[in-house]
């Protein structure tokens, strides 16, 4: 029955990252939306019968071949309304699939998944330690930030925290594999985002409708704090979604200087961000957008690969693909076949099998790019590929792959 354990793995990979990403979609989709309407509504007449309910903005929209009039009240109506409806859940719940999903797919197996022995030669257990400990330490200090002074500062207290983040990437480069480092990054902004809707915004919102209940006018101070926080989780959010899909991609992750790609391109996501933010309010910066799309270019550029040398062998092409064809068998075939031998894999990643000749030459330029260019495979270099290895398959690939 041991071999099953890999393939239910599997399936509570899939049906985890299909949760996260349902409950990720209803988060992110209700967050957007109330920034947007909080952006959006525009204060009534002076003297007006919504000004002297307390209304502070309202708008008119159609949707769905409906009209919709969303009020926001200064700081409460006058009257607890019979129903009230709280977002919450949806945001607990894409944490707690979030931190399944990393724990199948990088705790269970953290050897290959965060572990790479060029970095940092650590046992699981210290790997695994390390992810977490970044989680609690990331929300220790962004929470102590906002409480500060620096907190009362916007554009100062974003600078410093876009800093500890970089700074985050930093550190997790050193220790973990990129990959890894990458999704602990994002995994640190995910507890921020989700601690803020448990900590700050839901209690304060208790405080206020407790304080109706009772008959007394709440406290303002809640709704400003919470307000403040979803405002930060609104920013969060961009850089977070690259992030979730970074894995695909490891010339951002493998690059020597990861942590300053994934700052530069988290920068950019902030940017846009503020561009959609300013335009909800009435004004169109292009700047923004323009400076967002300007480091996206800058880092791709700045990350290309070098042209190949141009200096590869002639030689004979069957002998320089059967060479080749034996270092694909003995360092790549174990995970890129149509039955893994490699514990921890039910299925091939991505799909790339390269058990046949006719596989490795229909997948010749993802196995220089992935194994030559990036060293991102094999994976944790699990079985030990030498840099004459990867020579020979770079000097088949740059002879015309024959």
């Amino acid at each position: 029955m041991a071999y099953l354990i890999p393939y239910g793995l599997e399936w509570a990979n899939l049906l985890v990252r299909w949760l996260h990403v349902i409950t990720g979609i209803a988060w992110i989709g209700a967050s957007f939306y109330f920034v947007w309407l909080d952006n959006a509504i525009r204060p009534p007449a002076p003297g007006s019968e919504l000004a002297r309910k307390g209304v502070s903005g309202e708008l008119w929209a159609v949707h769905g071949g409906g009209f919709y009039n969303p009020q926001k009240y200064l700081v409460a109506p006058a009257e607890l309304p019979a129903e009230l409806h709280w977002f919450k859940w949806e945001a607990y719940s894409t944490w707690l699939s979030g931190f399944a999903l990393l724990t199948i797919v990088y705790y269970f197996n953290a050897q290959a998944m965060m572990v790479d022995r060029a970095v940092a030669d650590l046992s699981s257990w210290q790997a695994v330690g390390i992810g977490l400990a970044s989680l609690v330490l990331g929300w220790t200090v962004y929470d102590l930030l906002c409480r500060s002074r620096l907190g009362r500062h916007d554009l100062a207290f974003g600078a410093v925290v876009f800093g500890l983040l970089s700074a985050s990437a930093w550190v997790l480069t050193h220790f973990l594999s990129g990959r890894a480092a990458y999704i602990h990054v994002g995994a640190m902004i995910g507890t921020m985002m989700v601690a803020n809707v448990l900590m700050l915004i839901i209690p304060g919102q208790r405080k206020m409708v407790e304080a109706m209940r009772a008959g007394r006018k709440p406290d303002p101070v809640h709704g400003s704090k919470a307000k403040q926080r979803s405002v930060h989780n609104n920013y969060f959010t961009l850089p977070v979604l690259f992030i979730m899909i970074s894995n695909h991609y490891a010339m951002t992750y493998r690059h020597e200087h990861a942590w300053a790609v994934l700052a530069a391109i988290m920068a950019a996501g902030i940017l846009i961000r503020h561009f959609f933010n300013l335009r909800h309010k009435g004004r169109t910066e292009w700047r923004y957008p323009a400076a967002g799309v300007a480091l996206l270019v800058a880092v791709a550029v700045a990350i290309a690969p070098p042209a190949p040398s141009g200096g590869a062998a002639a030689g004979d092409p069957a002998a320089q693909f059967a060479a080749v064809n034996v270092i694909v068998s003995q360092r790549c075939v174990a995970c890129h076949a149509d039955h893994p031998t490699q514990p921890g894999f039910t299925a091939a990643p991505a799909g790339v099998m390269l058990n046949t000749p006719e596989r490795i030459h229909q997948n010749a330029a993802r196995v220089y790019q992935q194994a030559v260019r990036l060293k991102a495979m094999p994976i944790a270099n699990l079985t030990n590929m030498t840099d004459a290895e990867r020579a020979q398959i770079g000097a088949w690939f740059e002879a015309g792959a024959h």
